[in-house]
């Protein structure tokens, strides 16, 4: 899971996958971080994004560095607790004109069942399941 959560830090920005109403939607997003082991992304609650991942949970995550590109599936589990939020937020100080760990807004949820793949135009694969 660290060389995942280092490739993306990495990269910075990655397209995160969802589906609505059977219609695929991609966004890019920023966030990463490591809490008590589980890799974690960050969004806000009243976004179309959250809802679509409360009503399927299933996500794809794909990103690009020039020379090797990682696709990211698993789901995504909702974590309330403050000190998951706090952690996030403490990464990405930016954030927190935005963002609270107490408020009814900020969403921070966790991989679950994941496997990230890592490609290059060398033909090079590495799995990695967390």
């Amino acid at each position: 899971m660290q060389e995942v959560y280092d490739f993306l830090k990495k990269v910075k920005t990655y397209y995160l996958a969802t589906v609505e109403d059977g219609q695929p939607r991609v966004r890019p997003f920023g966030t990463i971080d490591i809490f008590e082991d589980r890799l974690y992304i960050q969004t806000g609650k009243n976004k179309a994004v959250s809802k679509q991942i409360q009503a399927n949970p299933k996500v794809e995550i794909s990103t690009f560095d020039g020379e090797q590109w990682l696709r990211l599936s698993g789901e995504l589990v909702r974590d309330e607790r403050i000190e998951a939020k706090e952690h996030l937020l403490d990464a990405y100080p930016h954030l927190k004109e935005r963002y609270s760990a107490t408020d009814e807004n900020t969403e921070v949820l966790y991989f679950k069942n994941a496997t990230a793949t890592f490609y290059s135009f060398a033909g090079e694969t590495k799995v990695i399941q967390f």
